[in-house]
């Protein structure tokens, strides 16, 4: 047997955190004396402790920690810590889209965005849509645009999609993605949608889409500068993605904005 001392030097997790996991029945000591309280660990113990230390590094909360060192088998084990490290990584694409934004916000002279007022008259297109929750705008735009690519057999243009203004102010919102094609096909969830002619405040957001809302934010700034209004569903044209490129650097995607002029007071 080890005192607390002992394994905590065998494992580097300190005595006041050894008692924390015991009393949170994480690591229960092998033997602990009645009469003293004293905690004794046995050598088989330290592997456990291990884990432990290494899960806890993770930010592996203590409840799940328990799930783990418990489950059954080693796959399920693995399965667990599996969807742990992904919360991870979800978590730092989030910190480096904000590190990337407020790179681009705190420069001292920002580069002016260029916008322009584009008349586009009606057009069909193949298209697939639905109302969307904005946390799940990835995982369903990835979806429809892959049932796309699988049914129109010859595109026109470069994919475009729509985003109603409630996805961003209610969280929940209608969107629909497509694809320019002479002869739209109707099959699965794809559908031939005519889209109505519209003028478009259009600027073109250069790169991957972490700091996508700081451009969003400039051609806001622009109309809301020259007196105009938004009149309807931002649109968005993928003119280079990732469907054309590894590289997110070479992206480049136009942010259209439907605006009508403010008449004047």
């Amino acid at each position: 047997m080890l005192a607390i001392g002992e394994f905590s030097r065998l494992t580097h997790l300190s005595v006041r955190t050894l008692r924390r996991y015991h009393d949170a029945d994480l690591l229960v000591p092998a033997v602990v004396d009645a009469a003293t309280g004293y905690r004794s660990y046995g050598v088989e113990q330290i592997p456990d402790a291990q884990v432990i230390h290494r899960l806890r590094e993770l930010d592996v909360p203590l409840a799940d920690v328990r799930r783990i060192l418990r489950a059954p088998e080693p796959m399920v084990r693995a399965a667990l810590v599996a969807d742990h490290l992904r919360r991870l990584e979800a978590e730092l694409d989030r910190t480096r889209a904000a590190v990337v934004s407020l790179r681009r916000l705190l420069r001292p002279e920002p580069a002016p965005l260029q916008v322009e007022l584009r008349a586009v008259p009606a057009t069909t297109v193949a298209a697939v849509e639905g109302e969307v929750a904005l946390d799940d705008v990835l995982g369903w735009y990835s979806g429809a645009m892959a049932e796309l690519d699988a049914t129109v057999r010859v595109s026109t243009g470069a994919p475009g999609g729509l985003y109603d203004n409630a996805l961003f102010e209610l969280g929940r919102g209608h969107v629909l993605v497509h694809r320019p094609t002479d002869d739209p096909p109707s099959r699965g969830r794809v559908r031939p949608v005519t889209l109505p002619a519209v003028e478009l405040a259009v600027a073109t957001h250069v790169g991957a889409h972490d700091d996508i809302d700081v451009t969003y934010g400039e051609v806001g700034a622009w109309v809301a500068g020259n007196a105009l209004a938004v009149a309807g569903p931002v649109r968005e044209t993928y003119l280079v993605g990732p469907r054309d490129t590894d590289e997110p650097s070479a992206w480049l995607t136009e942010i259209g904005w439907p605006v009508f002029r403010v008449a004047a007071p």
